[in-house]
């Protein structure tokens, strides 16, 4: 039998939603409801360019197949790389990327440079984003899923009937 308003001790639940996002920015990449929401800032700060950026690299190192790989890559170089790239990211040594690299790409070819644009995330933009209006509206919603009113108004009805 599950009582509805037993909750597990903090120490044996594990971090979850904006709790979970806060503790860093590798957490909140790993939730897609993160991705989403940084997204969401980011886009207000005219730099999603840089999380799409970094998503794009994470796939790119799953992908199989020297054809796919080279498909997958001038995609990424297109997008965000070249000089005509529509969400140019702002890189060092992109100017050094040439499409001559596209021919024979490795699973790690964009580290470096993903590694930067991680590092500029999450010393610039991540700590703006736990303190934006769209971080705290949610943690904010996400608490009064925990304790609904109704569940507070049951408690204290009950520990009313009890202490009379």
């Amino acid at each position: 039998i599950n009582d509805s308003e037993s909750h597990p001790s903090s120490s044996n639940q594990t971090l979850k939603g904006t709790s979970k996002w806060a503790t860093s920015l590798e957490n909140l990449l790993e939730d897609p409801e993160g991705v989403k929401r940084f997204r969401e800032f980011l886009k207000k700060e005219f730099s999603e360019e840089n999380v799409l950026f970094w998503l794009a690299c994470e796939e790119f190192k799953k992908t199989q197949g020297k054809k796919q790989m080279q498909e997958k890559a001038k995609e990424i170089y297109m997008t965000f790389l070249s000089s005509k790239a529509s969400s140019q990211v702002n890189v060092e040594g992109q100017s050094r990327l040439s499409e001559t690299i596209l021919e024979t790409p490795h699973p790690l070819m964009f580290q470096k440079l993903q590694d930067q644009i991680f590092s500029l995330m999450k010393y610039d933009s991540y700590s703006r984003f736990l303190k934006s209006e769209i971080f705290l509206n949610h943690k904010k919603s996400e608490e009064q899923e925990e304790n609904p009113p109704e569940a507070q108004t049951a408690a204290k009805r009950a520990s009313r009937i009890y202490n009379t």
